[in-house]
């Protein structure tokens, strides 16, 4: 399973966000301000066509960001990680997806454990985006459609990404769940890759540390992750 996150990381740098799975070979972080993640609540599926639209105006600002290639640990570096951050949390509901990912748990956490859980899951999901900055490795993608979700709020925006590994070609078929607010804002809260869904592969690990070590323990588990990109 990591494996085909590792995959997405070297294909598409949209996904790159999720690719490590919390695993310790992250790059060095660079500063990225940590102001609130956007929290629309869901109202209705989007309107046919725009998912797909979002998901497309959204890879290719990303695209665009990670085509400048400024120097590791410049200023220059900061304000691009910053830039490609507020597109992420502009699109990407990271607070949604990450109430999900703990499921019935999350009713049982303290407020203090909520807000550290959200904070700690933000930084490493954005240390892995930046670590897919830096990856500038070429791809394009193929938006293949749009196809019903199994939630009446959702649709499933369909797409592959095509790319390069020592040159040989190889593609990864990466399924965005997407969502609207009552004004019709698109956002973004799961993602498979090769029909593995990121809510639930988060979920079966946050479980079972869960189970076996409580809240505290999952959050002493993730901020060990956190340091060790310092």
């Amino acid at each position: 399973m990591k494996r085909i996150f590792r995959r997405t990381l070297l294909a598409a740098s949209f996904v790159s966000i999720f690719a490590s799975n919390l695993t310790p070979a992250m790059a060095k972080k660079a500063e990225v301000t940590t102001t609130p993640a956007v929290v629309v609540a869901p109202a209705v599926a989007p309107a046919k066509g725009a998912g797909l639209a979002a998901v497309k105006k959204a890879n290719e600002t990303i695209a665009k960001q990670l085509a400048q290639k400024p120097a590791a640990g410049s200023e220059a570096e900061k304000k691009l990680a910053q830039d490609v951050t507020s597109t992420v949390r502009g699109f990407l509901d990271l607070d949604e997806l990450a109430k999900r990912a703990v499921d019935a748990h999350w009713a049982k956490m303290t407020d203090a454990q909520r807000k550290n859980y959200l904070d700690l899951l933000r930084s490493l999901l954005e240390d892995n985006y930046i670590r897919g900055m830096r990856s500038n490795l070429a791809y394009t993608v193929e938006y293949v459609g749009e196809a019903a979700a199994p939630s009446p709020t959702a649709m499933l925006v369909q797409t592959k990404i095509n790319a390069k590994r020592k040159g040989r070609p190889y593609s990864v078929k990466v399924d965005y769940t997407v969502e609207a607010d009552a004004k019709g804002n698109v956002h973004v809260v799961d993602i498979a890759t090769d029909g593995v869904g990121l809510i639930a592969n988060y979920r079966a690990q946050f479980n079972k540390i869960i189970t076996n070590d409580g809240v505290d323990g999952l959050l002493a588990k993730m901020k060990k992750k956190q340091d060790a990109t310092k």
